[in-house]
């Protein structure tokens, strides 16, 4: 690749084309090693893990924002000077890998039954095989800058290895145990779910007044249910025990209709006086709150349903029917016997199954469990006492302390056959149960060598809470651990705040007693222009591809970040990547300008110092102040603000000023001085910027530098982050500038509002008793005269000048432009009223503000003092500009 610093004309093509760049720039990164990080103990670590996507992804726009905030941080690490770790990998994603392949069977007419667990593990194995490398393939698209030798997977056999040690660790620790307990069901997937697998949506449904007969009475409770076909497996009823109207049923026994069941009358806290009727049934298989009273009042647990949604031999006649098909029959049943009372709607919420949308049941099933309470309290801890950072931390402390306080047994069991198959084995002779890597060849009781293990797999969250250090070699002791533990980054959705980040927080601490990373950056959400999340049903989503493919990536990952603030959601449009591709051109354009320029691309500014201008001092100390800027919101997170710092510095301070007010500079020969200043100065500040830049759009700037650069430099992607020099932050100079570009803005003002010809150049007249101005003007009237297209400019004479003249007020000056010949002399009066008008109404608000005697008397002095200072300045420049509407009529 031909990397010379010497660009002839020809060389630099007149529009930027991405496609030409990107890829070439990333085979050149991953040649020569840029992207890999290795134990070196002459330099800090800086690690990030990703969040490893779903094999069975592909990019989509939210992984396309959350990968450009983690290299961003990445680059500006690596061009910091340390060993900067960005370890990739996928998830083998338990139920939507299987769900995958599931549905790849079913258009061959077969099941996973059909071909058998060990078949059908082998099939999702060829699917991850083929397809699971996708998304890995896209982020490189993106320009994500990962170590990809160390590419893991949350199935790999070291990986494994270490989920079946935790596992083991604390079964023996007494953290895990079996038991029967309510959890979250999907019938259709047929395995147990996470709350945080669950998606709740409001409902419209009915609330069933149901009457249940008092035994050896006429009388009957009358209970509301949402759930109908649930009252088969009721084992009581229950009522508030100090609700008045209900407390002489207490102790007393009800018959289950339908079911001819005998059931008690109970009390308990639990009871809502105020929902239904005061009376509640009482479901102990089916309802985690009926659970917990059913353990406290020792109540049967009676399961009517089958695994798939069917009722069971326990629902009496109607065994066998589909749960909604049972509701509707129940229902009439009731009718018939005249034990429904009323029907009412109710909107409730309904748990459905976030992978195929089934509505969920809660269901008594056998599982094992995690417990938490204890684990969770050194997570909670680390985060309370700033440890763990997360950012924004005012928006997610208060949600993660009460995740944490509030945590419950976590059930870790699924009833799959993609994952990783719990480490526990069954005994068929004497049931006894034992807990190893590897099947045992006996029972360690009994001596059976008749074994089986455990069918169901772990969750998928168990295996990924371990992401920070297994991928990094534990459980054993290795150099990498040493080294890169702990990270120091995560970059994630606030969305798996508590089932991922927290989990890995806790298992960090009770696995390697050390934190597992030091800052949270919690991102938003991309959402449409319309504020509603991307969804396959909406047909709103944006593919990141395209976006490369139309825009390019830098388009893609400067628009991103340049659309949100910390933590904060995105309105994302495609039109918005617009403003990417044009400040790539920009930035192109400006390049080129220069390049065409000069000879050689040097920078040694250094040494034209004693030949620097007012615009050459201003463009050092506003880059040196934009340096600062951007490398403290780097640190700080704040990455929009970042990326708007070094922006709005090239586009509006270098681009829009230094580059316009140093071409008559650049048309003086090689030799001159004057000339080697401007174009020192000039290719420093872009070199600067690109370094500034390179985090945010690493494609275009890499380019750039290279055709810039010193003979002795390497590439953009490590050369040292620029330093800020206090030196040259010049505020007082920087103030200078500042009112000749309010001169220059004003004078363009006026003559586009009074639609003066470019081709027409202007006189500028200007009065000031301030001797300062007076010489900025004598010093740099050529800047004005350059942008302003003023052919001369001189102080006032006499008022007869002042006759039909445009006019303004800049600081303690007053300027004017005669406008004889120049222009329509009624509009010129409009605009000055129109202006008045304006300061008029500032002027009566102020004066308002400053009679009103309880803001006086809160206000801050400070306050009050700047208010007075507005009222004084607005007086003035309207009392000046009524002179000059006179002046004009």
């Amino acid at each position: 690749m031909n990397h010379s610093t010497k660009t002839t004309t020809e060389e630099i093509p007149k529009v930027y084309d991405p496609n030409q760049v990107e890829t070439r720039w990333y085979e050149y990164w991953m040649e020569h090693g840029y992207f890999n990080a290795d134990v070196n103990p002459n330099k800090t670590p800086y690690t990030i893990v990703i969040p490893p996507p779903n094999v069975t992804s592909a990019l989509h726009i939210g992984h396309a924002f959350n990968n450009t905030l983690q290299d961003i941080l990445i680059r500006f690490h690596r061009k910091l000077g340390y060993e900067t770790l960005w370890l990739p990998g996928t998830d083998h994603a338990g139920i939507a890998t299987q769900n995958v392949v599931e549905k790849e069977l079913r258009k061959q007419n077969l099941t996973r039954h059909d071909l058998g667990r060990e078949e059908f593990v082998k099939r999702v194995w060829q699917w991850k095989e083929k397809h699971g490398g996708t998304i890995i393939k896209q982020l490189k698209m993106m320009g994500c800058s990962c170590d990809w030798r160390r590419e893991r997977f949350t199935r790999d056999e070291k990986y494994s290895h270490a989920v079946l040690e935790a596992f083991i660790r604390l079964y023996r620790k007494g953290w895990i145990y079996r038991g029967k307990y309510i959890i979250n069901w999907c019938p259709r997937c047929a395995t147990a779910l996470s709350d945080e697998e669950v998606v709740h949506k409001e409902t419209d449904g009915h609330l069933w007044y149901i009457r249940y007969p008092l035994k050896d009475s006429d009388e009957y409770l009358v209970v509301a249910t949402t759930r109908p076909e649930t009252m088969l497996g009721d084992t009581a009823v229950m009522v508030h025990p100090d609700d008045k109207r209900y407390k002489k049923y207490i102790g007393k026994t009800v018959i289950l209709p339908l079911m001819n069941r005998e059931i008690p009358v109970i009390g308990d806290l639990h009871v809502d006086p105020q929902f239904g009727t005061g009376v509640v049934k009482v479901t102990p298989a089916h309802d985690p709150n009926d659970f917990q009273v059913g353990q406290r009042h020792g109540l049967p647990q009676v399961n009517i349903l089958n695994e798939d949604g069917t009722l069971n031999e326990h629902a009496g006649n109607f065994a066998g029917l589909d749960r909604f098909v049972a509701r509707k029959q129940i229902v009439e049943t009731l009718k018939k016997q005249k034990l429904l009372e009323k029907i009412e709607p109710h909107q409730h919420s309904i748990g459905h199954c976030q992978r195929c949308d089934t509505i969920i049941e809660p269901y008594l099933s056998t599982q094992w469990f995690v417990k938490m309470k204890e684990l969770a309290k050194p997570a909670l801890d680390a985060v309370l006492n700033g440890d763990i950072k997360l950012h924004p931390h005012e928006r997610w402390i208060k949600t993660y302390i009460h995740w944490m306080e509030n945590i419950r047994d976590w059930c870790i069991s699924r009833q799959l056959w993609w994952g990783h198959q719990i480490p526990v084995y069954y005994c068929d002779h004497c049931n006894h149960l034992m807990v190893e890597h590897q099947a045992p060849e006996k029972c360690e009781k009994c001596g059976s060598t008749e074994l089986h293990q455990d069918p169901d797999v772990l969750d998928t969250w168990f295996s990924s809470w371990l992401w920070p250090f297994a991928t990094l070699g534990w459980p054993e002791d290795t150099e990498d651990l040493r080294y890169f533990y702990p990270t120091d980054t995560l970059v994630t959705g606030a969305d798996i705040l508590f089932f991922w980040v927290a989990r890995m927080i806790i298992s960090g601490y009770e696995f390697m007693g050390e934190k597992p990373f030091k800052d949270v950056y919690l991102n938003g959400i991309v959402r449409d222009a319309q504020g509603r999340k991307m969804s396959k049903s909406l047909g709103n989503g944006i593919d990141p591809l395209d976006i490369i493919e139309k825009y390019s990536a830098d388009a893609l990952r400067s628009t991103l970040v340049m659309l949100s603030s910390e933590g904060q959601d995105i309105n994302l449009a495609e039109s918005h990547f617009e403003i990417g591709r044009n400040f790539s051109n920009k930035i192109w354009n400006a390049y080129r300008f220069l390049a065409l320029n000069i000879q050689t691309p040097v920078d040694n500014y250094t040494d034209y110092r004693e030949h620097f201008e007012l615009s050459d001092h201003w463009i050092l100390s506003r880059l040196n102040e934009t340096v600062r800027s951007v490398t403290d919101n780097l640190h700080n997170f704040h990455l929009n603000d970042a990326f708007n710092a070094v922006y709005h510095f090239f586009w509006d301070e270098f681009c829009d000023w230094y580059l316009e007010l140093i071409k008559p500079r650049l048309a003086l020969q090689d030799s001159q001085p004057e000339k080697m200043t401007a174009t020192t100065v000039a290719t420093h500040v872009m070199k600067t910027c690109m370094g500034l830049l390179h985090p945010f759009i690493p494609f275009i700037t890499e380019e750039i530098w290279q055709r810039l650069k010193n003979d002795d430099d390497e590439s953009l992607i490590i050369a040292p982050w620029p330093e800020t020099d206090a030196a040259l932050i010049r505020p007082a100079l920087e103030k200078e500038m500042s009112l000749l570009q309010n001169i220059i803005t004003g004078i363009r003002t006026i003559r586009a509002e009074m639609n003066i010809p470019p081709a027409k150049k202007a006189t500028l007249l200007y009065r000031t008793e301030n001797e300062h101005l007076r010489q900025l003007i004598t010093d740099y009237g050529h800047y004005i005269q350059l942008l302003g297209r003023i052919e001369d400019i001189h102080p006032l004479k006499d008022e007869g000048e002042l006759k039909q003249t445009a006019s303004m007020v800049v600081d303690e000056l007053e300027l004017f432009i005669p406008l004889a010949d120049l222009i329509d002399i009624e509009v010129e009066k409009k605009r000055l009223q129109k202006e008045i008008d304006r300061l008029t109404d500032q002027i009566v608000g102020l004066q308002k503000k400053l009679s009103n005697e309880d803001f006086l008397r809160k206000a801050p002095e400070q306050v009050i003092q700047q208010s007075k200072e507005k009222l004084a300045s607005f007086t003035e420049k309207r009392d000046k500009l009524k002179v000059n509407l006179e002046r004009l009529s």
